[in-house]
């Protein structure tokens, strides 16, 4: 059989198919939401890399002299292959970047950390950071930053830290806002969304065009547990609209009044009708009683005292009446502390589909042969 000679257009399509295959660095081109493969090779395009960013640029607005001035770019490894940052630099002082998590697997994330220097500058700034990725897959992205650092603004400290609570106290922060311009410059409101939070404002000095405000932000004792990252916004009355809006980051963390161990429970591969049983550590700060563990889920027991005691160990029972496939349960412990005053853990498991064995195997048989011998007699009688 001759062999089929390609036809002169069929072979300048293919060398142009190969050679921007290679000039991107890909096996494959790159569909949303699919997982790709890369290729060592020559890279003249940056358009795989910036594909993991989440943006690309960010402003920070107005902010104070002082003003504690963070924002993380978010990396998310789509490729199939490990990712390594190997640096980042900035075109202006202004910014500081750093990274986290340089090396990342697939579906992993890393950061961009860039700091603006408010200590430092003044005015309008802008820096351009250039993200450097490591051979064999090397890239080169850059992110942008700016915004206006007032210089007749200050903060000091340059954000509200309250550092680690205990859920259930109170723990307030002062902020001392300076302002030098004006003398008719005032602080008109200080804002936030956030209800878990209250703060008050004092005039404390106002004279030859200097100005001075206490700012006092207290953290409510029914904040739940967890991190928290927000803002206050101060709103003056300066003439530009640009200007009267000053963010004021708030940060800290509640540390919960019960805990459990562990929090993410795996129990990993298990199989339909085989029941499996663990034990969880629940502890709190005083004494306290469970008064119920609730999943919504039928397939989990879960075995308490009723005494009132600092530790408590729970005994959880796993049945998997559930179809094949991957489960996770979110599992609530309330106690008699009071709203707010409990523990989640997340239970997941991979349930294994029941092989059968060699006798149900053949009483299946017996039972499928049954039933299509009675459906043709029946057949047959209906004739």
């Amino acid at each position: 059989m001759p062999k089929h000679k390609p036809k002169k257009n069929e072979k300048i399509i293919t060398m142009i198919c190969r050679s921007k295959i290679q000039a991107f660095g890909l096996s494959c081109a790159l569909f949303p939401g699919f997982l790709v493969g890369l290729t060592t090779g020559p890279v003249s395009a940056q358009d795989w890399a910036e594909k993991m960013f989440n943006n690309l640029e960010h402003d920070f607005g107005t902010v104070a002299r002082g003003a504690d001035t963070v924002y993380r770019f978010e990396i998310t490894n789509i490729y199939k292959q490990p990712m390594q940052i190997i640096g980042v630099s900035s075109s202006c002082g202004c910014t500081t970047p750093t990274v986290e998590h340089g090396t990342f697997k697939t579906y992993e994330k890393a950061y961009i950390v860039a700091k603006f220097n408010t200590h430092t500058h003044v005015g309008r700034k802008g820096a351009t950071l250039t993200v450097r990725f490591a051979p064999p897959y090397q890239a080169e992205v850059q992110v942008r930053v700016h915004g206006n650092i007032r210089g007749d603004v200050v903060f000091s400290p340059g954000a509200v830290q309250f550092g680690s609570v205990d859920q259930g106290a109170n723990k307030e922060q002062r902020i001392s806002v300076t302002y030098a311009g004006r003398s008719s410059w005032q602080i008109v409101d200080v804002t936030n969304d956030n209800n878990y939070f209250e703060v008050e404002l004092q005039e404390t000095s106002r004279y030859g065009g200097k100005v001075s405000y206490g700012l006092l932000v207290r953290l409510k004792d029914n904040l739940p547990a967890g991190y928290v990252k927000d803002e206050l916004t101060v709103v003056t009355n300066d003439d530009r609209p640009d200007t009267q809006r000053i963010p004021l980051f708030v940060e800290g963390r509640v540390v919960p009044e019960i805990s459990v161990t562990p929090e993410s429970l795996v129990l990993g591969d298990v199989e339909q009708g085989q029941p499996i049983t663990k034990k969880l550590i629940v502890r709190g700060k005083k004494p306290f009683r469970i008064i119920d563990v609730n999943c919504g889920d039928d397939c989990f027991t879960f075995k308490t005292d009723q005494q009132s005691k600092p530790l408590h160990f729970v005994e959880l029972t796993y049945l998997p009446n559930d179809r094949p496939g991957l489960v996770k349960v979110p599992v609530q412990i309330t106690t008699d502390r009071g709203p707010n005053r409990g523990a989640m853990l997340m239970v997941s498991a991979k349930v294994l589909e029941t092989k059968p064995t060699p006798e149900s195997q053949v009483e299946t048989n017996r039972q499928t042969k049954n039933l299509t011998e009675s459906a043709r007699v029946a057949g047959t009688a209906s004739k």
